[in-house]
């Protein structure tokens, strides 16, 4: 098999694209890791950490795995108790050219999605403050903000409010908060959230059918399909695009 990548990204309203996307060959392997890291936040130190850690996951991550790829990442954020460093959320992906599968490892609200031949499915879950309450909330949240009074919400109304929210992040990534898991789709996309919450899952599965044979195609039209939110603010946008041919 033959595994074709392509990568895409755009810089948001902000000064900076704290995103950033590294595909790695072993050579003399199979194997074929992808990273994208979003930096949080919006500095020059940000977008040199969110380069430095793709690069690492993607080494890394050829060498020993998804979830080693990760791990290897976060100890560039780490630090002592008190000391704030730069951080970011990420996803890998390392797919082997002998068998097919490919290992997907995240933390955060990066994403990755698999495109069955008709449907693109989200292969991952986004570790969210959002995700959280709409599996554990109940029915109707207390919302407490700054600035404005408390207001009693239905669930799903409170994690519209806290899908910003990243419950982890590479920081404070270990191998029990890591998840991973294999996929056997052929093609596999990777989006930093400044693709999937400003394009949406409907319209990145028409892009997706009709670019299905041109990773690079696909890439570019899913990066650009992100649009503005009304207020006129732009994230970052990145995808990383695997596509495994025989």
């Amino acid at each position: 098999m033959t595994v074709t990548t392509a990568t895409a990204t755009r810089k948001g309203t902000r000064p900076h694209n704290a995103d950033s996307a590294t595909v790695h060959r072993l050579p003399g392997t199979p194997m074929v890791a992808a990273a994208l890291v979003d930096g949080i936040g919006n500095s020059p130190a940000v977008v040199e950490f969110s380069r430095t850690a793709a690069q690492i996951a993607a080494r890394v991550g050829a060498r020993r795995g998804a979830l080693l790829g990760i791990l290897a990442a976060a100890e560039m954020a780490a630090a002592p108790p008190g000391v704030q460093v730069e951080d970011g959320v990420a996803v890998v992906a390392v797919t082997s050219e002998e068998s097919g599968t490919t290992s997907i490892a995240w933390t955060g609200d990066s994403r990755v999605y698999g495109w069955t031949g008709s449907q693109l499915v989200q292969r991952s879950t986004d570790q969210t403050m959002g995700t959280w309450l709409r599996k554990w909330g109940g029915t109707a949240v207390t919302l407490h903000r700054d600035g404005r009074p408390d207001e009693t919400v239905p669930t799903e109304t409170a994690a519209l409010v806290l899908d910003d929210y990243a419950r982890a992040a590479l920081g404070r990534s270990s191998i029990a908060t890591v998840p991973l898991c294999q996929i056997t789709d052929r093609l596999v996309i990777l989006t930093s959230d400044g693709v999937h919450a400003q394009a949406g899952h409907a319209l990145m599965e028409i892009l997706t059918r009709e670019h299905a044979t041109d990773p690079q195609a696909l890439a570019n039209a899913i990066v650009a399909a992100a649009l503005p939110t009304p207020d006129g603010y732009r994230d970052d946008a990145t995808c990383i695009v695997l596509s495994i041919t025989d």
